[in-house]
């Protein structure tokens, strides 16, 4: 006989959460009080957004994601809508642009500008009229650029694109007349040629957005589902809903048949909404509900049992919404593999929560950090609905491998010249940078940074440090900080080893080359 073990072998057994501490936490945030089931945050490297209270109006916050602390009580905001603003949504390709809906059955399209809010922003970009009734959640498509896709009470989804000149858009380029019933979520497929929705009349349907047909219709009567989300490619969905005796249950379900799921499962009996979140690069699964404090994480295997349990973070503040950071806006040196942005209106607190794989080594962790969904759109708007298909164009996380740049531009100082800019101008080109193509780079950048530094005065070359001004930056304040500082520098020296290393065989492969030239000549 066989034995197996009680315990199953993942690199993701032990994530754990860590709140951050009250300096790094955003206080004194009017949070909105709307009682609507919407995250009400967004978050991308640059930026955080949350909706917030606003008399006569809706309105929401722009917030640099480095400006912690105390937000001052006459902090611009963007207020264009005539009524409540029910979801916000940044662009995935552009950290500068962020969509809005409203009561007001208006979507909007705002433009933040690089340098910080000195006033209220009340003109919008576009403006896209086509409902008729409150508009409660919009999407962005996941791969092409310039896509959105809005949902109203109206029952209809409507897609857009936003390539048009016009300030005013009023047709949108295609309409999803498919539900009897308010939409309540919207999930695309890796690709975005897949659309799942999750509707009020407690059916889950599978659509092809560009022909606008109803692929399968889950009605299974015992789950009444709330949220539904694509599991990357697993090719399986994940719902959040109720049973029958009114508990919170999740369930999962197979693609390509949504008549019955694959695994159905009573969480507890608590009455707040459930948010599911999903990370194809690690797959694992996060459910995080409303009006408590806590987050179960999960990790998917495309075997039985499907869903594996790992922990729980709990806290004693309950959340009003939740906010998520991209991949490319993770500490890599910390091991943070996903981080939260938790609304405590209670507090008038904003709580980052990160998800942290312990380990030990302070290197690059190869292994939980694959190549993940860049910033750059794989397709045009006009390539997606003349029907062309792509996947997401990945970059990796390596620091300094230049695809991905994850720090606001107009909060730190301008670096003279780095070897990280200089990485990032070589690997702009290629979309899947891999570490066969960065070490050539490498050396070429180092070439160019000692030429730099000759040129340099010598106070000048003092001043410079691993790409920052030191009077410009100021020193860490908390012990976080300092280890931070400290896994950066402990990351540099590591790099630059591995240059002396391949200088040092460059240098003997050249002296062999030599050698041979002198024999030939003899």
């Amino acid at each position: 006989m066989s034995w197996h073990p009680q315990y199953r072998s993942s690199k993701f057994r032990h994530v754990y959460g860590k709140a951050a501490s009250k300096e790094k936490c955003y206080d004194c945030v009017p949070i909105t009080r709307n009682v609507y089931d919407n995250q009400f945050c967004a978050v991308n490297p640059h930026f955080i957004a949350v909706v917030t209270e606003c008399a006569g109006g809706g309105a929401f916050l722009v917030i640099p994601i480095n400006q912690t602390g105390k937000l001052d009580p006459h902090y611009p905001k963007i207020c264009g809508h005539k009524g409540n603003v029910l979801d916000i949504k940044w662009n995935p390709f552009n950290d500068f642009v962020i969509a809005s809906c409203s009561e007001d059955a208006t979507v909007k399209i705002w433009d933040i500008p690089k340098h910080l809010l000195t006033r209220n922003v009340t003109r919008p970009k576009k403006e896209l009229l086509g409902h008729v009734r409150r508009v409660g959640l919009i999407e962005w498509h996941p791969t092409a650029n310039n896509i959105l896709f809005s949902s109203g009470y109206d029952y209809k989804i409507m897609i857009w694109n936003l390539d048009i000149k016009e300030a005013v858009i009023s047709n949108p380029v295609k309409i999803l007349d498919a539900h009897k019933d308010v939409v309540l979520s919207m999930s695309f497929n890796t690709d975005g040629s897949l659309l799942a929705t999750a509707c009020r009349d407690r059916k889950i349907r599978l659509i092809d957005p560009r022909a606008g047909t109803v692929l399968q219709v889950a009605s299974y009567k015992s789950h009444r589902v709330n949220k539904v989300l694509f599991l990357g490619n697993m090719k399986k969905l994940f719902s959040t809903g109720t049973s029958r005796w009114n508990n919170r249950q999740i369930a999962l379900w197979d693609q390509n048949d949504l008549s019955v799921p694959l695994l159905e499962e009573d969480l507890d009996g608590s009455s707040g909404l459930l948010f599911p979140f999903y990370d194809s690069d690690t797959h694992m699964l996060y459910v995080v509900g409303k009006g408590d404090g806590n987050i179960r994480y999960y990790e998917i295997s495309p075997e039985k049992p499907y869903l594996n349990y790992l922990m729980e973070y709990r806290s004693h503040l309950p959340q009003k919404g939740i906010g998520m950071m991209p991949k490319r806006g993770l500490e890599v040196s910390a091991c943070e593999i996903f981080r939260f942005y938790k609304l405590i209106p209670t507090k008038s607190l904003i709580e980052p929560i990160s998800m942290i794989v312990p380990r030990r080594s302070e290197s690059y962790q190869e292994d939980i950090y694959p190549l993940t969904t860049g910033s750059h759109p794989a397709l045009t708007a006009q390539e997606w609905l003349n029907g062309v298909n792509k996947g997401p164009v990945l970059v990796s996380l390596r620091p300094g491998s230049g695809a991905v740049n994850s720090s606001p531009q107009f909060l730190e100082p301008e670096p003279l010249m780095t070897t990280t800019d200089l990485s990032q101008q070589q690997g702009w080109g290629g979309r899947t940078p891999l570490e066969e193509k960065q070490k050539p780079n490498e050396i070429e950048d180092s070439r160019k940074q000692l030429k730099l530094e000759q040129k340099l005065p010598n106070n000048e070359q003092m001043c410079l440090s691993n790409g920052f001004d030191i009077f410009e930056c100021p020193p860490p304040k908390t012990e976080n900080e300092l280890l931070q500082m400290f896994y950066r520098q402990q990351e540099e020296i590591r790099r630059l080893r591995e240059l002396l290393n391949q200088r040092d065989v460059q240098i003997k492969q050249m002296e062999l080359e030599l050698r041979n030239i002198c024999m030939n000549t003899g």
